[in-house]
């Protein structure tokens, strides 16, 4: 199980849950279609409606601390699920925890610094985030994710086209991020929520994967919609590792202490079999 960042909004900020999946194809509009949507809305048209749809920008400026709990599916011969627990804080701070087999795996970041403890793979050792899963992080950590306030993160947004995903009509943006790296979003055209982003490929074999996050199953919490459902897909491979969402908690306390660096204690507790 490793880590990489996912998430629109949250997704960005999750860090690898987890396996490989194929890419649910999508089927292209047609041309006169992408001509007629793009004539009637922009980008920043788009982007706007879908933070509205999504509670609004005030909302999500308004929003300090998130944390939301749930199962992971990890697939295998068993197709087991695991608890799950993501806690973010501004500014872009997060940890990720798994419960596995009666052991804790979890992984910090305190906004400039990553650690990950990994009881799974036999090591009750702290070990840091390696300087591309830094960089990942940084990028992931945006509590109110991509689009709210896009252009003081220096992120530039423009309109690639119109595709259909999942049987939904929905908008491609194309994002260039202050740093120089490049993502897509599908916005569906009728709710303006987020379906679909494109995740940190995946080197498999030798070969770079495109990776694919689905959001789907959208619900109100504290008055902002939070997808229930992610998927996450790696193109050519069979199994898809998806994350349901049980509980959502807007606005907890939390105390800084928890995206510290991990002690050897705390690894090694970890570790212990419940």
């Amino acid at each position: 199980m490793e880590g990489d960042a996912i998430m629109t909004r949250f997704l960005w900020l999750v860090l690898s849950l987890a396996g490989c999946a194929a890419v649910t194809a999508f089927s292209a509009a047609t041309a006169a279609e992408k001509a007629v949507t793009t004539a009637q809305l922009g980008a920043e048209q788009i982007v706007e409606r879908s933070i509205a749809a999504s509670g609004g920008a005030q909302a999500w400026r308004a929003v300090n601390t998130m944390v939301m709990t749930g199962q992971i599916e990890v697939g295998g011969k068993k197709n087991s699920t695991l608890p799950f627990v993501m806690t973010m804080k501004r500014p872009k701070k997060s940890r990720f925890e798994v419960r596995f087999e009666g052991q804790t795996a979890f992984q910090v970041y305190d906004g400039t610094q990553g650690w990950k403890v990994r009881p799974f793979l036999g090591r009750d050792e702290v070990d840091p985030y390696t300087p591309a899963e830094a960089k990942s992080a940084a990028q992931a950590s945006e509590l109110d994710g991509v689009l709210v306030d896009h252009a003081k993160k220096g992120t530039k947004i423009s309109l690639a086209g119109v595709d259909t995903i999942e049987g939904h009509r929905a908008y491609r943006l194309k994002l260039a991020m202050k740093d120089g790296a490049q993502r897509q979003m599908w916005i569906d055209a009728s709710s303006f929520l987020e379906l679909k982003v494109e995740g940190e490929p995946r080197k498999l074999d030798g070969k770079m994967h495109p990776v694919a996050i689905f959001l789907r199953d959208y619900k109100t919490e504290g008055g902002l919609k939070v997808p229930h459902v992610i998927e996450t897909a790696v193109q050519g491979v069979k199994e898809t590792h998806k994350m349901t969402i049980e509980h959502v908690s807007v606005n907890a306390p939390v105390d800084d202490s928890q995206f510290a660096k991990p002690t050897l204690a705390m690894a090694k507790a970890a570790a212990q079999t419940h």
